[in-house]
């Protein structure tokens, strides 16, 4: 039996990343994986998407480019050409992953790992030992009852990213992340698409001003929106699908060639021997301490098995903390309140910490700023102009309460706000930190300028 000193149960991108961790530590470390490494995220998720979403937005630049003084004769696109890059950008994702745990002197165990007693793991007959093991082992599409999945007509995002052949049209259930980014990619590539959102809004964790922007860009660019809207049933027997409706008018038909169920995720957390260990569990999450330490002490959990945020930046902080209160150190538990979330569709959306609407709902008397990209010079020299920004403070002791975003590049902008709360910034510091002219990110500046009635540009 090959005995370690910490054991990774999968290798997304929680699971390499804390095993890394762990090595650098001076950990014995091995990392076990039923399929590729980098798991979800960069084989069959984050990375292959944003490969698809860059192609569908250079050809976006193509079909306008008179816009920008140039002529480009029948810009076409070849379907299978962007799937096959997209996929090659994530084996080279994965191949580097498998460069990262060579470098680290990290074993990887090929197979599918069950938990046993006694701080062990079956992986396909073999069995391995370690003093601490962590479970890593992600999420993957959930299903409805309404809405089965065949893999063919209701497909989820894995088959999404892979399709032989581009569908006509297209239903989308869901418009969280994956269901809005999907539906941005088909609409740019000559999809007909309809979004169905079961709530009022659409993207419905973020800010009310932000979901009414991407609403008004997405119909803009043909995008069909239904909230307030059910899927009750699929009728998947003819030549293509037939879902049925639930609206607040009444039941309606859609034909499509496709559904994607873009509904959340599911745990995977079946067969890995949780029950045998006796590790608590509270319907699909693994229960831990602020530290991922489950109730069976050596068994750790992080990631989108724990009831944490579901994103992939999430999962690699926690797999660092964790690995680093193993080794001793003195760590502090994460701050959920100051995790950013994006979205990378087009407009681009990000956000973090507290919306107006739950601002006010605890009470709290706000100032609030807001910035169209409109009146950014670099918005308009670069033919993005939708969007904006929006900062939410505390009146009283200028804590910056959240930032909300929409345009183009701000996943790559929502870092300032992010790290300016985590320092406990005031509004009145970041009016004094001169930004760059012209750039998109004078847009968080001018914001909070508005916040505080300082303001130049509007």
């Amino acid at each position: 039996m090959s005995k370690y000193d910490i054991i990774v149960l999968g290798s997304g991108p929680g699971g390499y990343v804390t095993a890394i961790r762990a090595s650098q530590l001076g950990f014995k470390t091995a990392v076990v994986e039923k399929e590729s490494l980098g798991g979800v995220c960069l084989n069959w998720g984050c990375i292959p998407t944003k490969a698809l979403l860059k192609s569908a937005q250079v050809f976006e630049y193509l079909k306008h480019a008179e816009d920008y003084g140039l002529k480009v004769k029948d810009a076409e696109h070849d379907f299978d050409a962007v799937v096959k890059r997209s996929r090659g950008v994530a084996d080279g994702m994965s191949n580097g992953v498998k460069f990262l745990m060579k470098k680290n002197k990290i074993d990887v165990i090929e197979g599918f790992g069950k938990l046993k007693t006694g701080k062990k793991i079956d992986v396909d007959g073999k069995e391995y030992s370690a003093d601490n093991i962590i479970i890593a082992t992600g999420a993957r599409s959930r299903e409805l009852p309404s809405l089965p999945q065949d893999g063919k007509k209701v497909i989820g995002y894995r088959q999404a990213m892979t399709l032989d052949k581009q569908p006509k049209k297209m239903i989308v259930v869901g418009s969280g992340a994956i269901g809005v980014e999907f539906a941005y990619f088909y609409n740019s590539m000559g999809t007909e698409v309809t979004i169905v959102e079961y709530l009022d809004k659409i993207v419905p964790v973020e800010d009310d001003e932000v979901s009414k922007q991407l609403e008004r860009s997405f119909k803009k660019s043909g995008i069909k929106i239904m909230t307030s809207a059910e899927v009750t049933s699929v009728d998947t027997s003819g030549k293509g699908v037939k879902a049925t409706v639930k609206t607040k008018k009444g039941e309606e038909t859609l034909e499509a060639d496709i559904v994607l169920s873009a509904v959340g995720i599911k745990s995977n957390i079946e067969n890995i021997g949780l029950g045998d260990v006796g590790i608590a569990v509270d319907r699909d999450k693994i229960l831990v301490n602020d530290y991922y330490q489950t109730n069976i002490p050596g068994y750790y959990a992080i990631g989108d098995v724990t009831p944490g945020q579901a994103l992939a930046h999430v999962a690699s902080a926690e797999g660092i903390l964790c690995v680093e209160k193993i080794a001793g150190q003195h760590v502090e538990a994460l701050d959920y309140g100051n995790i950013p979330g994006c979205t990378y569709c087009s407009p681009e959306i990000a956000s973090v910490g507290l919306t107006e609407a739950q601002a006010k709902e605890q009470g709290l008397d706000v100032k609030i700023g807001k910035f169209p990209f409109s009146a950014s010079g670099k918005a308009s020299a670069g033919g993005n102009k939708d969007g904006f920004v929006k900062v939410i403070f505390d009146a009283k002791y200028g804590e910056w309460l959240g930032c909300h975003m929409i345009g183009a590049g701000v996943t790559d902008m929502i870092a300032e706000a992010v790290l300016g709360r985590k320092l406990e910034t005031t509004g009145h510091e970041v009016l004094k930190a001169v930004h760059p002219h012209p750039t998109m990110s004078e847009a968080v500046m001018e914001a909070v300028a508005a916040a505080y009635d300082e303001v130049i540009h509007l």
